[in-house]
């Protein structure tokens, strides 16, 4: 069972440092996420001995999950600003000319 929870964090963990390309788009709470999540699982206090590590996942899915909502609203924002950019105006020669 130790080992299975210990699999789990590494794949979390894994997953959450994956996410760090994105943390100059997500701003402050974004780095505070990402950074806390990864200090406590690597730092030696626990709510819960080390040899279950599901205090560990449980800080790490929930970052996770934080960072995946941020990630879905940065989107979101910014594609509701593409699409209320105007278009830019022709550059043929001869265009809207009757």
């Amino acid at each position: 069972m130790a080992i299975a929870t210990l699999v789990g964090a590494i794949v979390l963990a894994v997953k959450v440092v994956r996410t760090r390309k994105l943390l100059g788009e997500l701003g402050m709470r974004g780095k505070v996420a990402f950074y806390g999540a990864l200090a406590y699982t690597v730092l030696p206090v626990d709510l819960i001995p080390d040899p279950i590590y599901l205090d560990d996942m449980g800080v790490l899915a929930g970052s996770l999950i934080y960072l995946t909502r941020l990630v879905q609203r940065r989107r979101a924002a910014v594609a509701a600003t593409a699409r209320q950019m105007p278009l830019p105006p022709s550059n043929q020669r001869g265009a809207g000319r009757v």
